[in-house]
């Protein structure tokens, strides 16, 4: 079992104790902590609540309501929502903030609470350490029967965010309803299942063939969208002999494509190419944190931009993104952030915009993936002892490459020519992430390869690594 705090919220396995999962107590301690928080930063007694399709999501919103009311605080219950609808809500409803019941790609045992300021944005690092010690200390004052807070139930925000996207400038309905796509689509269950295809429709497109589109919260894969996890996807594209896939995951705001011959377009590109066509339109400057591809720079100078690195994380990508005033960003695992509509990961946007970038380039989407610089990336972990020092790993590996360019605003990123290694410490375990990309999948293996022996060079003295 499992309970995490961190800057995404609070996650965790259900069942089990208190403190070492989401449980009840749990779920009430730090929903309590967050209406707090949001009264005492805003003096507004609104919060906006929206869930996956999980199966335990009922439950999480039974408690997160009830306690909400318990101390005065008003709630607009979207229902079965997606995490950028969410996000949109808050700032219409003028709430204090928002709460979206999801562990986003985790697989079904987990759930979570993704806590979002009064911009519906998700808090900041400083802000959740308030917020945390605010839940330890646990001095609550509950509202008397005749000020609990009451709730609001609206199911408006499908629509409104649909109407929100086709009201873009760069979203062409008409290009998109003439090249007459067929697309299928993989929504693992959730929650997209309803979103997906009703923007698909709003969109013009006429041919949506659907899979695990049912929002009961069974996921039938791994629901990670990654290419070993849709496979079925991919074959359903080949025998539909549709023009493309998209799979989201369960709160909908990863998004990524299959091309008409099965192959993945890759997840990294998502945001590159949906960045070439916001750029080729609103020239301006492009953020990704420090993990993704390197073609998103290289895209970004052609088109006469500035690229800037954030740290990893939304909240770091989108601050970065207002201090560059970046007019498009996001992550490598399928993020996509575009301001014009909010500043959040929105996977239902990000569909929009492809598919106009797609149906007025003429080509098919395998041939555009062609038109991007190709890089791999190489994922690799290295298990420490607790008792290790990472930093001064980190330090000492700086050290071993002190000639070559690098960043340490989030571990250690160091350049190598049109390569880069990057490295990340785990926040709650003994791990040092490494991520590596190079030209091709032999380039980025063996320059990760090339990082973990340094790395086992210096724990080899006091045998502090375990296992890789």
């Amino acid at each position: 079992m499992s309970l995490i705090k961190s800057i995404s919220g609070i996650r965790g396995t259900i069942g089990g104790k208190s403190g070492d999962a989401l449980t009840p107590s749990d779920i009430i301690k730090f929903t309590t902590a967050f209406g707090k928080w949001v009264v005492d930063n805003t003096g507004v007694y609104k919060i906006v609540i929206g869930r996956d399709a999980r199966v335990s999501g009922e439950m999480l919103r039974n408690l997160v309501v009830g306690t909400l009311q318990s101390i005065g605080v008003d709630v607009v219950d979207l229902g079965l929502s997606t995490t950028p609808t969410v996000e949109l809500a808050v700032v219409d409803e003028k709430a204090g903030g928002g709460i979206v019941l999801t562990a986003s790609h985790n697989p079904k045992q987990w759930n979570a609470l993704k806590l979002l300021n009064q911009q519906g944005e998700f808090i900041s690092d400083a802000d959740g350490k308030v917020l945390l010690k605010m839940a330890e200390q646990g001095d609550v004052e509950y509202a008397n029967v005749d000020s609990l807070g009451k709730i609001k139930y609206d199911d408006s925000y499908l629509r409104k965010h649909i109407d929100k996207i086709l009201a873009l400038p760069l979203v062409d309905v008409g290009a998109i309803r003439k090249a007459n796509f067929k697309i299928a689509i993989d929504c693992v269950n959730s929650s997209g299942g309803i979103f997906v295809p009703a923007l698909l429709k709003a969109l013009g497109v006429k041919t949506v063939h659907e899979l695990y589109c049912e929002p009961d919260g069974q996921f039938l894969h791994n629901p990670e969208p990654l290419p070993e996890n849709l496979t079925a996807l991919s074959n359903l594209v080949v025998s539909k002999k549709a023009d493309l896939g998209i799979a989201v995951d369960p709160d909908v705001d990863r998004l990524c494509f299959v091309c008409e011959d099965g192959a993945m377009f890759g997840e990294e590109y998502t945001l590159v190419a949906v960045a070439d066509y916001v750029l080729a339109h609103t020239p301006g400057n492009t953020v990704s944190n420090l993990s993704s591809t390197r073609a998103l720079q290289d895209v970004t100078a052609r088109l006469g931009g500035a690229y800037n690195a954030s740290a990893v994380g939304e909240v770091n990508v989108v601050h970065k993104m207002k201090e560059t005033e970046a007019v498009i960003g996001g992550e490598g695992n399928g993020g996509v952030i575009y301001p014009e509509l909010h500043y959040g990961r929105d996977a239902l946007v990000g569909i929009a915009l492809f598919l106009t970038h797609l149906a007025k380039s003429g080509q098919s989407i395998s041939v555009l993936r062609g038109t991007y610089p190709s890089y791999f990336i190489s994922k690799n972990k290295v298990i420490l002892t607790p008792e290790m020092n990472i930093n001064a790993l980190l330090v000492d590996v700086k050290k071993r490459y002190k000639k070559q360019p690098h960043n340490t605003i989030d571990g250690l990123k160091i350049e190598f020519e049109n390569d880069w290694v990057h490295l990340r410490k785990s926040n709650t375990e003994p791990i040092v992430r490494i991520y590596a990309e190079g030209s091709s999948e032999t380039v980025a293996e063996n320059l990760a390869k090339k990082i973990i022996g340094d790395i086992k060079e210096y724990c080899a003295g006091a045998k502090n690594m375990l296992s890789k």
